[in-house]
């Protein structure tokens, strides 16, 4: 893997609503300095011991939120505008997609969790913790900062509504997957997903089959769709092979 795919980076568990909040403020113009400030009332209540906030915690936390939407790596902010262009016209119940993509490209850790978990369900319809954090570490190497990552993104994905518990204690089945129906919804969440991967590049049946994306269902888009990113090139190799990378230069 490459240096930043292993870079770990998520060492919080954000939970869905913050996301919301920080992506409200920015929708209505609210200047960087205010939603860090917005954020910092608004968290000091639910992340505290006894009367006292976490100030560590907390701090960390609103890092994670501001750079998932708002203070985002320069490479990444042409995808973020477009992600924000979107879901300006959708209903806050229907932006998990976005929050997904968003975090999936900035934190690549978390796609990476993210695949594991969604290979884990495909061959065996569940998951446990240890199962994860097992092969995270097999990937990642024998870090303590692995496991202890991997369990603020498996609770993450209990927060977010993808992953519920089974009927066998400690283990989780996939929630019912999000249909995708608006292919320009499709097109931006698959151009999140290249740029979490290593080498920004990967076989198109592979992305939309990419168990990273385990929440949601993709149907109907075709390669030359996602030239419509402005971010992908579509490369053919004979009528079958279709890679997809990260156009140079972008």
């Amino acid at each position: 893997m490459s240096g930043r795919q292993q870079m770990i980076g998520y060492n919080r568990t954000v939970k869905l609503k913050w996301l919301d909040e920080t992506l409200d403020l920015y929708l209505a113009g609210v200047r960087d300095e205010d939603i860090y400030l917005s954020l910092r009332d608004r968290l000091k209540d639910e992340m505290s011991v006894g009367r006292e906030p976490k100030r560590g915690s907390r701090e960390k936390t609103i890092t994670l939120l501001l750079k998932t939407w708002v203070r985002v790596p320069k490479a990444l902010r042409a995808t973020r505008d477009r992600g924000v262009s979107l879901v300006r016209s959708e209903r806050r119940a229907d932006r998990l997609p976005f929050h997904w993509g968003m975090t999936m490209a900035v934190y690549p850790f978390w796609r990476v969790v993210a695949d594991v978990t969604g290979r884990l369900f495909r061959l065996q319809g569940t998951v446990a913790p240890l199962q994860v954090q097992r092969r995270a570490k097999e990937l990642l190497g024998e870090r303590e900062v692995v496991a202890r990552s991997t369990r603020y993104v498996l609770r993450a994905f209990g927060n977010w509504g993808v992953i519920d518990d089974s009927r066998r204690q400690g283990e989780y089945t996939a929630a019912p997957a999000i249909k995708i129906v608006d292919p320009r919804i499709a097109v931006w969440l698959l151009e999140a997903a290249v740029l979490s991967m290593p080498d920004a590049s990967v076989d198109f049946n592979t992305l939309i089959k990419s168990p990273s994306l385990f929440p949601f269902q993709i149907d109907r888009v075709f390669p030359e769709q996602l030239l419509e990113s402005g971010r992908l090139d579509v490369v053919r190799h004979g009528l079958e092979n279709v890679l997809v990378r990260l156009r140079q230069n972008c």
